[in-house]
């Protein structure tokens, strides 16, 4: 499981460091593709392979369409160079909007790559919400 959040910039060939805790789990070989909410994903192979199987079982409807074709055309299998740095391909970079300073975040399955600031914006525009979310999420309804 993937978790905790870390600071991070992006070199202007578009290479970054994953940190050490994550590359591990992540593997040797990994994907990286464009995310919701404007960040980078990143999963490990078995992990893709899994979320793969998953969206093939989905009917071939205009929205499943679209969205295969947001989320796999910016796909890549990527490695690491000897500093434990991957190199963000200039599409994924421009999409979200990652030019220098970068947060990357654990989320279970899932790595997340962010512009600080369209984290950080993330955070505030969501922080007097998470109780409520949270509610929602994980309340229980036991019939009595």
């Amino acid at each position: 499981m993937f978790m905790g959040e870390y600071n991070y910039t992006i070199d202007d060939k578009g290479r970054i460091t994953i940190p050490a805790k994550f590359r591990e789990e992540l593997g040797t070989n990994f994907i990286v593709t464009r995310g919701l909410d404007k960040c980078l994903f990143i999963y490990p192979k078995l992990e893709w392979d899994n979320v793969i199987s998953k969206y093939k079982e989905l009917p071939n409807t205009k929205d499943a369409r679209a969205f295969m074709r947001f989320f796999l055309s910016g796909a890549s299998l990527t490695d690491y160079d000897k500093q434990g740095r991957i190199n963000i391909s200039s599409p994924l970079k421009s999409y979200a909007n990652l030019n220098k300073d970068c947060v990357i975040i654990g989320v279970n399955e899932r790595i997340e790559i962010w512009d600080k600031e369209s984290w950080e914006n993330f955070i505030n525009d969501n922080e007097e919400n998470l109780s409520d979310i949270a509610e929602k999420l994980f309340t229980v309804e036991y019939n009595a």
